[in-house]
């Protein structure tokens, strides 16, 4: 890419949502390393405890509910939601550093509540749900993480097909049955949303004023 598309203003918004289990926080590690110089992470908020080598600032910014609903009532957050009893929420702050930053790309990593705020205020987002490959495959995955609680666990599950309904909302499914394969088909979507005509028309104008 030229240093003029790189210092582009107004980057690709690249919403990724799924059912928890469906391996959206491994597709989106992947492709935060495989486009480290292009892609930015927009870092939730979240009234969640922290998993297991989550770290603050890095996977979330980890707040309690007063300090989060404060936000909500300063109009600080793009978006927010209630999911699974905890509250998540995306700063304004992280898609005014995007844009500071001269980024490529902002990945959001959100629910589908979270996408449809996002895609109200941000029509130009592109949205990008991740599917299981079956039921029974995403109860084993959420099963094998043993960070549930049972409760936990059958919560989640219950949630899941309410969750895949929204399915028609998003511009995109890909279908996480083997990693390298979903892999391949989210970084075509990246490359292709690039190549979008509005995101090259002043390279292909000042072209033509060559």
């Amino acid at each position: 890419m030229t240093d003029e598309l790189r210092q582009n203003p107004e980057p690709l918004l690249l919403i990724l949502s799924s059912p928890s289990g469906a391996g959206k926080t491994t597709l989106t590690q992947r492709l935060l390393r495989d486009f480290s110089n292009r892609l930015t992470f927009s870092v939730s908020l979240t009234t969640r405890q922290p998993r297991p080598n989550e770290v603050d600032g890095q996977d979330y910014h980890f707040v309690d509910e007063a300090a989060f609903r404060a936000k909500v009532e300063a109009g600080e957050l793009a978006e927010w939601a209630e999911v699974h009893g905890n509250l998540y929420g995306t700063s304004v702050s992280e898609i005014e550093r995007a844009r500071a930053q001269g980024a490529q790309a902002l990945l959001f990593d959100v629910d589908y509540q979270g996408a449809r705020q996002i895609k109200a205020k941000l029509p130009q987002a592109v949205g990008v749900f991740i599917l299981p490959p079956s039921m029974a495959e995403l109860r084993r995955r959420l099963s094998g993480r043993g960070t549930e609680s049972p409760e936990s666990l059958e919560r989640r599950f219950a949630a899941a097909k309410r969750e895949i309904e929204h399915y028609p909302f998003f511009d995109y499914l890909v279908l996480n049955q083997e990693l390298q394969h979903a892999l391949a088909e989210l970084t075509g979507i990246i490359h292709a949303e690039l190549c979008r005509r509005p995101r090259l028309a002043r390279r292909a104008e000042a072209l033509l004023h060559e």
